[in-house]
């Protein structure tokens, strides 16, 4: 499972850089931009957290480089615009599927049925 996870999350990456870099009219539209923003990197982020379960630091680390990054180097592209607020909205959906996922997991862990042995005769 981890590694269908962290292919995902590669696929995942590769479409976010598309969609941000890309010229606005090669950008796929699905709705609302922030929704669309949000719902990626939430994706990005769940894919992320089950993939690397026991590196959730590390996780958000790059989830955030990757969301400032990419709009710092929307500065270069004549027609896209670099916003704080757009990297900061990225980021945090990010974060709030790995936390998600840990949470999950954390629960999961917590709530396994124990084993149970039978007295030996």
């Amino acid at each position: 499972m981890t590694s269908i996870s962290r292919i995902t999350a590669l696929v995942l990456l590769a479409i976010i850089v598309f969609a941000t870099l890309s010229p606005i009219q090669m950008r796929p539209h699905v709705g609302d931009p922030n929704v669309e923003r949000a719902l990626a990197y939430l994706l990005f982020g769940l894919a992320l957290g089950l993939g690397f379960p026991n590196r959730a630091a590390r996780t958000i680390a790059l989830v955030i480089f990757v969301a400032a990054t990419l709009e710092l180097m929307q500065i270069f592209d004549p027609g896209r615009h670099a916003r704080i607020s757009d990297g900061s909205l990225k980021a945090l959906a990010g974060i709030f599927g790995i936390a998600a996922i840990q949470i999950c997991l954390r629960v999961a862990v917590r709530y396994r049925p124990r084993r149970t042995t039978l007295p030996a005769e």
